[in-house]
């Protein structure tokens, strides 16, 4: 099964989480934003193959809510660095999950 890791004791969607500023879109200015329509693919990449998508920002819960809602993305918003998933992207080099990816 794509997008799943298999164990003895059960079958586990793999958790990724997407960072908003830098990462889902470029961060030009309040005004000025755009999306990063390259990493938006590489989300519904995934999203596509089961896996649980996660929406953070360090600029809080609704910010990320408000951006994913208007890039059309589904996801759980949550705090950013609230948990360690199984994957992170993010603009940064940051160390919040088990694999971390630049973009």
């Amino acid at each position: 099964m794509s997008g799943w890791i298999e164990n003895d004791e059960s079958t586990i969607p793999l958790n990724i989480a997407f960072d908003v500023d830098g990462t889902l879109i470029h961060q030009v200015g309040e005004a000025e934003d755009t999306p990063r329509y390259d990493v938006i693919a590489i989300f519904h990449f995934y999203k596509n193959l089961g896996y649980n998508m996660f929406i953070w920002s360090g600029g809080g819960v609704s910010y990320a809510q408000r951006w994913s809602q208007k890039l059309g993305l589904k996801a759980k918003i949550i705090e950013k660095g609230s948990f360690q998933p199984d994957l992170v992207f993010d603009d940064m080099n940051v160390n919040l999950g088990i694999v971390n990816i630049r973009v």
